[in-house]
């Protein structure tokens, strides 16, 4: 976990807005993308409890480009009436399949196109894509460029960094050469990850630097992320580094009620208490029809796993629910585990602020 940061003396106004272009949001707390989850279901979910804005989860630009039409697209692309603001982020290596797949993000329906030169896995880095590019400059350059002239000029583009490669000299030179090169070729809002691409998850998140970045940034739209598993830690990032906004991560992925709580402590409320076991089950039920209407009944139960696992960190009862979750294989069986876990309704639990099993980035399944 990141260490604290002195607090700043200003306390996060409960009517601050967060702007991303001519996007305006009501709170800037949102979900960030993430690789395998983020999904229409997802996100629907998010937005209901509090998220202003979220993110699809990163999509290959050659894979967005082929793919158009189909149960594929339809699962990666799919835009709802009441997700709106909604980005889709972008990864690639070659500049020049950029541009058309950002001008079909647009014609799908998203409102902000986000480029990823943040991923550390080790399968992304060895294509040349994520964090690769972090380490290089004109390419990436080039990237935020051909994306910027390719989408209308009223669908802001954003870009997604670590803080560098590694922590050399050399790393931090290139890191703000794209930093700035990014703003000055039209980008709205930078979102910076406190780690670096050779940290991959290990070892805590650089606060530090973050209030460094916005420093330096000035009046330029900056967000920040990692170790952002609590609703506390959102507000403390936001007071100790003086960032603009923070992209929640793996502390949104079974927990999307993190957005409302950090609503309730911007506004000098207590933290709430955990949902209920029968707000749980409402919520969880919820996002398994909206993940049944994506994938079907056949194959949603495989993608709802993941979340059972982070979902039943809320139960008293975690362990067994998890297990629970976990031997769910055929349709129906979703709602035996929540007839079952979730009858009576006991209080819930706040989930432990670890994230150690979830990444925010993988290779992305539509690299398939």
């Amino acid at each position: 976990m990141s260490e604290p940061l002195t607090p700043s003396p200003q306390k996060v106004n409960p009517n601050r807005m967060l702007r991303i272009g001519p996007i305006e949001l009501d709170f800037p707390v949102v979900q960030a993308a993430l690789s395998g989850y983020s999904d229409w279901a997802m996100r629907v979910v998010a937005r209901r409890l509090g998220a202003p804005y979220t993110l699809c989860e990163v999509l290959l630009d050659r894979f967005v480009t082929e793919v158009s039409r189909g149960r594929r697209a339809r699962r990666y692309m799919q835009v709802s009436d009441e997700e709106h603001p909604v980005g889709a982020q972008l990864m690639g290596a070659n500049p020049l399949e950029f541009g058309p797949a950002a001008g079909r993000l647009v014609a799908a329906g998203f409102d902000v196109v986000d480029i990823n030169f943040g991923c550390p896995v080790k399968k992304v880095l060895g294509r040349s894509r994520g964090g690769f590019l972090l380490g290089r400059v004109e390419t990436a350059l080039e990237i935020v460029s051909r994306v910027r002239e390719a989408v209308p000029p009223g669908i802001p583009v954003t870009v997604k960094m670590r803080r560098g490669i590694d922590d050399t000299a050399e790393s931090r030179d290139k890191f703000f050469r794209i930093f700035d090169g990014a703003y000055e070729r039209g980008v709205a809002a930078i979102t910076v990850h406190g780690r670096t691409v050779q940290q991959k998850y290990v070892g805590p998140s650089r606060w530090e630097f973050l209030r460094e970045v916005k420093q330096h940034a000035g009046s330029r739209v900056v967000l920040g992320s990692g170790d952002l598993f609590t609703p506390q830690a959102c507000i403390d990032m936001l007071e100790q580094t003086d960032v603009d906004g923070v992209a929640a991560a793996r502390g949104a992925i079974g927990n999307p009620w993190i957005f409302s709580q950090a609503r309730a402590l911007a506004a000098g409320l207590p933290l709430p208490a955990p949902p209920s076991l029968f707000e749980q089950k409402a919520i969880i039920a919820e996002h398994y029809r909206l993940a049944e209407e994506l994938y079907g009944p056949e194959h949603c139960g495989r993608q709802m796993r993941k979340f059972g696992i982070k979902y039943s960190q809320l139960h008293p009862h975690a362990r067994q629910v998890r297990d629970a979750f976990v031997a769910v294989t055929r349709p129906g069986q979703w709602k035996v585990v929540l007839d079952e876990w979730y009858a009576e309704d006991l209080p819930g639990r706040h989930p432990v602020p670890d994230g150690s099993d979830l990444r925010d980035c993988q290779e992305p399944a539509s690299a398939a």
